[in-house]
């Protein structure tokens, strides 16, 4: 994939002693709107990639005594993403085959010429971006319904989105409050798409799913031997999400540590790998997401409240789907129609009755309640049309909602909920059991808790039947 111009936000990284070539390399790629750094030695290379990712490195063949391609592996160990094009004037086809088997990803022999360099920067960079978008997409493949959540008919939840749309703007750190099930990594992502970094690399870490030993690693990064089991070297989330936005979820279960450096992070950008004294930078938009009262945390003494201030510039409350009820059917519309496609059915409607239980009910544990009692309807109803019983809720019982939110929270089932008969199998029953307790439990932690198992095991469960 070759781009005719490219995104801003890319950088290149030049190594060659001849300063001359740097210069008119580096001419070569600002006109690309990339940033630049040059170097004349592997010392120099080994320092800059240490502190700075790179989309493109420039490796010159000879570099004075020593020997490009010797230094070729070791940039690829320090940064396995990065596409390198050798560059020599004692060009044959002995040492181009060389370089490709080593890692390479082009080779230019000298002289060459400004649209040359440009060429090659183009593809390898367009490839890049083409693979993280492959990546990405996948993942919103699967949240694809939750586009609909930004469509509205509720003038509150539409001034909402307003003020959202200008933060998304800014550069600022962004907090998003709001009760579980409210859509904050949906939003998270609508931002983020709505931003200047919308073309750039979208990081989530959902804190909750680390252990605390293996959180700080997970974030910054490790170097090899920093603790038992770091086989090798490995880059943090932070550096993943370098020139994007970084998403981290429950952020109230970081540990301190982790809170620690997260605060040193947000001061001044710089970060080190656990096990290494080098100093690194990365440009990155953080969002935070919590379904928990910060100020609780802090008087509690599990949370620094320097670093409260700093993720607080701008604090979004998402509104629960209580709150905005003009939207209630048409989103239970959209995932149904959305739920019978993923599910191979066709032509399949709510009953007048069932309707109106869905307007009715409150939905306490909001859009994801709503989109799994849809799912779990399309997937376990014989007929073509739903009835409020298909979906767990009581017709025409405004006051239902209470109830059945204290029964999830419990692990009891609630009296209008279906039960599953000995036609099903036991990962249908497994399944819709699941999806159950995450409607209606506080947090993915709570629900892992009443189901009894640990959170990481959850999550896979969760990836495995396609539940929200």
């Amino acid at each position: 994939m070759e781009m005719s111009s490219l995104d801003a936000g890319w950088s290149a990284l030049i190594i060659d002693d001849d300063p001359g070539v740097r210069q008119s390399v580096r001419l070569c790629l600002e006109a690309d709107e990339g940033r630049v750094v040059g170097v004349g030695t592997s010392a120099g290379a080994l320092e800059a990639l240490d502190r700075t990712p790179f989309d493109v490195v420039f490796l010159d063949l000879w570099l004075q005594a020593e020997s490009g391609l010797n230094l070729l592996p070791e940039i690829l160990r320090r940064q396995p993403g990065a596409g390198v094009i050798v560059i020599t004037a004692f060009a044959t086809f002995e040492t181009a085959v060389e370089a490709m088997r080593l890692g390479a990803v082009d080779y230019l022999p000298k002289p060459f010429t400004p649209e040359q360099v440009r060429h090659a920067t183009r593809r390898v960079v367009g490839e890049r971006v083409l693979r993280r978008q492959i990546s990405e997409l996948q993942d919103r493949l699967d949240e694809s319904e939750g586009e609909a959540t930004f469509e509205t008919r509720s003038p509150a939840y539409a001034a909402f989105l307003q003020t959202v749309l200008r933060a998304a703007a800014s550069e600022s750190v962004i907090l998003l409050r709001g009760e579980s099930g409210t859509g904050k990594t949906v939003l998270a992502r609508w931002i983020r798409q709505h931003s200047k970094r919308a073309d750039r690399p979208f990081v989530t870490v959902h804190c909750p799913m680390l252990s605390s030993d293996l959180m700080t690693s997970t974030l910054f990064g490790h170097r090899k031997g920093a603790f038992t089991g770091a086989v090798s070297d490995a880059i943090g989330k932070v550096q993943a999400a370098e020139g994007g936005t970084l998403l981290l979820d429950e952020v109230a279960d970081l540990n301190a540590d982790a809170q620690a450096r997260l605060l040193r992070f947000l001061n001044d950008r710089h970060f080190e790998r656990l096990g290494e004294v080098t100093e690194r930078k990365a440009d990155v938009r953080l969002i935070t997401a919590t379904n928990r009262s910060l100020e609780d945390e802090v008087k509690a003494g599990r949370f620094r409240e320097d670093l409260l201030f700093r993720l607080n510039v701008i604090a979004l409350t998402v509104p629960p789907l209580r709150e905005r009820r003009e939207d209630v059917l048409p989103l239970a519309q959209h995932y149904l129609h959305f739920c019978e496609g993923r599910q191979g059915r066709q032509h399949l409607s709510f009953s007048q009755r069932c309707i109106d239980a869905i307007v009715a009910y409150t939905w306490p544990g909001n859009l994801r309640e709503l989109r799994n009692a849809v799912e779990r309807a399309v997937i376990l109803s014989p007929s073509s049309v739903l009835e409020a019983q298909d979906m767990g809720i009581q017709a025409g019982a405004e006051d239902s909602s209470v109830e059945a939110a204290t029964n999830g929270a419990s692990g009891a089932r609630p009296e209008s909920t279906p039960v599953l008969g000995e036609n099903f199998s036991v990962a249908e029953i497994e399944r819709e059991h699941i999806a159950r307790v995450l409607a209606h439990a506080l947090s993915f932690e709570a629900a892992a808790q009443i189901l009894g198992i640990d959170p990481t095991t959850l999550q896979r469960k969760r990836k495995r039947y396609g539940l929200a």
